[in-house]
């Protein structure tokens, strides 16, 4: 049964830890998160963008698939599917669909526009049972075509989003997404703190978690990040997992070619990398 982010996240801010929000692109990645999540006792958050749900065949797909394996492993830990960085529309069609939680993000939007397109996602969501996630001030790097400068939001308009009812909530601090440059001048604390101090008792949430060191996610999680994205660590360990097979000859041997032979590797990568995530955002045994 998929539920609402809503509970998992804030027993996560009462009890000081994060949930990780793990992005999934294909059955491996589902499986692959959904086990080790289940292995390790940990609430988790299945992070669809836009570009995989058309990768996998549509959002009603990704519906059918997550909710037959939460029956077929008997997966008995909360788990939330939930849409990341989503339009508008892309966000009443997986209402639609059947996800438990949504993240609009109207971020690029003057701020008016974000708080009134923001108030109709939360009023339709909502009386479905459907978490919400809000962003103000984009994040960094790109994501399926939407391009973040890294902006630090102002925590004045992170009241007025917060103020909506959403659930959770995305600000800008400096963060980005995908790998980090060799000049990241690093989180930036001052503003969460004063985001934190506006929006009271709001699970924040924090993007592009690839790559920010250890001592700042704990620092993060200590001034109300309740939720931590990733993504391109559990694709690069993918690849590189991949690459190592493949270059070591083993796709040509017997029958090494056999896709469920040639993506184990990915697989556990995969699995190694969640458990790390679950660990330092101190979610096992959360469930």
């Amino acid at each position: 049964m998929l539920v609402s982010a809503k509970e998992m996240l804030n027993k996560a801010r009462e009890g000081k830890y994060a949930v990780g929000q793990f992005n999934i692109n294909n059955l491996e990645w589902t499986k692959a998160v959904l086990l080790t999540a289940q292995e390790n006792n940990s609430p988790v958050i299945l992070g669809v963008s836009e570009g995989a749900g058309k990768y996998m065949g549509g959002y009603k797909t990704i519906v059918g698939m997550v909710n037959g394996l939460l029956e077929e492993l008997n997966i008995t830990v909360p788990v939330a599917l939930h849409l990341d960085h989503g339009s508008y529309d892309g966000a009443l069609k997986v209402i639609e669909a059947g996800f438990s939680s949504v993240m609009f993000d109207g971020s690029h939007y003057a701020i008016e526009e974000n708080i009134a397109k923001t108030k109709e996602i939360v009023e339709i969501a909502h009386a479905k049972g459907i978490s919400v996630e809000a962003e103000v001030g984009s994040i960094g790097g790109e994501e399926d075509g939407v391009v973040g400068t890294g902006e630090v939001a102002d925590p004045a308009e992170c009241k007025l989003i917060a103020d909506l009812g959403v659930d959770m909530l995305a600000a800008g601090i400096g963060n980005i997404h995908g790998q980090y440059p060799e000049n990241w001048a690093g989180l930036s604390f001052d503003a969460l703190e004063a985001i934190n101090n506006t929006t009271g008792t709001m699970p924040l949430v924090l993007h592009g978690g690839t790559g920010i060191p250890a001592d700042m996610i704990q620092k993060a999680i200590s001034l109300g990040v309740s939720k931590i994205n990733v993504n391109t660590e559990c694709q690069l360990a993918f690849a590189a997992a991949t690459r190592g097979y493949v270059e070591a000859g083993k796709d040509l041997q017997g029958k090494g070619f056999d896709p469920r032979k040639l993506l184990a590797p990915g697989f556990e990568a995969i699995k190694a990398t969640v458990k790390e995530k679950m660990e330092l955002f101190g979610s096992v045994n959360k469930a």
